[in-house]
């Protein structure tokens, strides 16, 4: 009897036989570029962990989190700053994922439902209080087809990114096939941006390079490769894979407000100035925030 075909390197294959290298590298030759693009939205999801100012049990968490003006807050952000970027990209082919409590009170979540109406890719994901990385990492890779290459992004509630992040987000593995071909997973990093308030006043803004931060970083990791973007601090990816980062000017937006989580423990406060008619403009066109439209919305009483 001969060897075992699959020991000397050679699979059977319709009749006839192909190398065994050809099925763990198959994923290439199908095409690496073909991407399943996922957002993670977390909209006050009342995770065990993942805070970065405590609460002494979870009640206290959800009582926070579903607090009447910190609520209110939120919705103004999210209509007003990040739902429009996403509803402008020049590439609309990703999904977003928004995870939500099982316990968020009705008017809340059918207002989540009326909002976000008009973006098809968005889905409203209920879980009960779970460890955060845990259940973040569990809807990611059920969400995935685990054939094609995934990329992932997080995406804050009260943050903007340019609309053609998504774009770009599908372009950058092609810039850097070498990688791609040779790690599992790969980050990328578009670190150029500016920190925002927003008011009745409109919009103050600070421009600012934040290497690895949440917004506008995206992570790739191939096909049936267990790991997301949750599997690693924002901060600390790249640690532990190749990551490349760009150059590209205004790329992203960092909400600052009152319900920031970071901002609870003592954050200082940015030195934003207010927005002059040409950078509202440029707002406008690249990150789909309108400054009228903040005004009149955070003037609402």
């Amino acid at each position: 009897m001969g060897p075992d075909p699959v020991h000397c390197g050679i699979v059977a294959c319709n009749g006839g036989q192909r190398p065994a290298i050809f099925e763990r590298f198959s994923w290439l030759i199908k095409g690496p570029y073909q991407m399943q693009i996922i957002g993670l939205c977390r909209f006050s999801y009342p995770a065990l962990g993942g805070f970065q100012v405590g609460h002494d049990t979870i009640e206290d968490r959800i009582a926070y989190l579903y607090g009447a003006g910190r609520l209110e807050e939120r919705f103004r952000l999210f209509e007003t700053v990040a739902l429009p970027c996403l509803k402008a990209q020049t590439d609309p082919d990703f999904e977003l994922v928004i995870v939500v409590g099982d316990t968020m009170p009705k008017q809340y979540l059918d207002r989540l439902h009326d909002i976000t109406a008009d973006l098809p890719q968005a889905r409203i994901h209920a879980e009960p209080p779970r460890p955060h990385r845990e259940v973040m990492k569990e809807i990611l890779n059920t969400t995935r087809d685990q054939d094609v290459a995934s990329m992932q992004f997080r995406f804050d509630d009260d943050d903007a990114v340019a609309v053609d992040f998504v774009e770009r987000l599908r372009a950058a593995p092609k810039d850097c096939s070498g990688l791609i071909a040779q790690h599992r997973t790969v980050a990328f990093d578009w670190n150029k941006g500016f920190i925002a308030e927003y008011g009745p006043d409109g919009i103050a803004a600070l421009e600012v390079f934040r290497p690895f931060d949440v917004a506008a970083l995206g992570m790739y990791a191939r096909p049936r490769c267990p790991m997301t973007i949750m599997n690693f601090a924002h901060n600390k990816i790249n640690r532990f894979m190749p990551t490349v980062s760009f150059d590209t000017k205004h790329m992203f937006v960092r909400g600052h407000n009152g319900s920031n989580d970071s901002r609870q423990k003592g954050e200082k406060p940015a030195n934003v100035s207010p927005l002059t008619v040409e950078q509202e403009e440029m707002f406008r066109t690249r990150f789909a925030i309108d400054a009228a439209t903040v005004r009149a919305a955070f003037s609402a009483s």
